[in-house]
């Protein structure tokens, strides 16, 4: 059989015939497990990586697309699962597996899953106290969220109906499997559109698979953009889940979590018996006070006590009278003493204690202008000299000039 027989493919045509073969057989919705090596998470959202075992490889991509949903970031070295479709890169002509959807395989892989994400959302800031809502003190109506099947649900309702009778607004919802985290989800949000004052998310007990669920990535930010407070009351009392950090309250166990929601109805009633015990008492005891003030009111006004309690301010006002009069009378004497010992230093320095000692003061007329040398007058200037016990009027006949420095 010659080449004219046969055919002669392109390079392209020849590509595109091994792609048809392979994408339209049984390698279309497969899972492959492996580990992962080669990881690139592209600035496109693509994400390029090789899986292998011991003995071969095989190139995957997944597109951003279906990477949205997925629960964690894969990381070099993870084992995983992976499901896809077998496909040929065209431009290289090489085998490709077009990944949709990637599992942790084991449970050592889904711990890594789990801090992987508790730590992203822990950076973010959804574990922080600061977000946490109060729960409401007295309840009118709660939203449970929960498997309609079950324990959890009849423990919920044992225990309000015991403690707190309260409407009760169930939606029922997938915990477990690959819808539990969407219905999770969408029953967060119903219960927001209602009028419930506290939601109780729930689940019995299980391994970390069981409660998968309740640590997607998808269920942690419902629960924290919920505008109603949340109870997280997943699995037993040692079972910690992403939704446990991310909600307001929570609780060990879902009964535990009935109790946190509502008050107990026999501990209201004996707060409110002590209360109303407090408040008589506190009634007495003003009345009894109030009593005994009236009473000393009463003996106020009696005569013969006014009559005493005024001659008792007659005789205090005299003694304050006779204080000020002596500490006035004191004082003057200290103000005079003082007032002495100034006088004393002025007068030592005054012009009229000068003029007793024989000087004399010369003024110059009309002016009276104070002469202090000789150039201050001239011949014929009328003068006038002070002493001690009177003036001098003179006429200025003769002036000398003398040295007596």
């Amino acid at each position: 059989m010659g080449l004219e027989t046969k055919g002669i493919y392109t390079v392209h045509e020849f590509t595109l015939a091994v792609k048809c073969t392979l994408t339209t057989g049984q390698f279309n919705d497969v899972w492959i497990r492996g580990e992962i090596s080669n990881f690139t998470n592209h600035s496109s959202g693509h994400r390029y990586f090789t899986i292998k075992d011991k003995n071969s490889q095989l190139s995957c991509i997944m597109f951003k697309w279906h990477g949205r949903n997925l629960r964690f970031e894969p990381e070099h070295g993870m084992k995983v699962l992976v499901l896809g479709d077998i496909d040929v890169y065209e431009q290289r002509g090489v085998y490709q597996l077009k990944v949709r959807d990637i599992r942790p395989d084991g449970i050592g892989e889904l711990y890594k899953a789990y801090e992987q994400l508790k730590n992203k959302l822990a950076m973010e800031g959804l574990f922080s106290p600061d977000h946490k809502k109060p729960l409401p003190k007295f309840p009118t109506k709660i939203g449970v969220a929960t498997s309609p099947t079950g324990a959890v649900l009849h423990d919920i309702l044992t225990v309000l109906k015991r403690r707190y009778p309260v409407n009760i607004l169930f939606i029922p919802t997938l915990v477990q499997g690959e819808s539990a985290g969407q219905s999770i989800v969408n029953s967060i949000e119903a219960l927001n559109r209602t009028d419930v004052d506290v939601i109780i998310l729930g689940r019995g007990g299980g391994s970390i698979e069981d409660l998968w669920a309740f640590n997607e990535e998808v269920v942690a930010r419902a629960i924290f953009n919920s505008r109603i407070p949340i109870i997280s009351a997943v699995g037993h009392e040692t079972d910690y889940t992403i939704s446990d950090f991310v909600a307001d309250v929570r609780a060990p166990t879902p009964s535990a979590a009935a109790e946190i929601a509502v008050p107990q109805k026999q501990e209201l009633a004996n707060q409110i018996s002590r209360l109303r015990d407090r408040l008589i008492e506190n009634e007495k005891r003003y009345l009894s006070d109030r009593q005994s003030h009236i009473s000393g009111l009463e003996s106020g006004i009696d005569p013969r006590l006014l009559l005493e309690q005024i001659a008792q301010y007659i005789q205090y006002i005299d003694e304050l009278e006779q204080k000020q009069t002596s500490c006035f009378g004191r004082f003057l004497e200290v103000k005079q003493a003082l007032l002495d010992a100034h006088a004393g230093k002025l007068d030592a320095v005054s012009p009229l204690g000068t003029l007793s000692r024989g000087y004399s003061i010369t003024l110059k007329l009309p002016h009276k202008t104070p002469v202090r040398c000789i150039a201050d007058i001239e011949i014929s200037d009328e003068i006038s000299i002070i002493v001690n016990d009177g003036k001098i009027k003179c006429e200025v006949n003769e002036k000398e000039e003398c040295k007596w420095k």
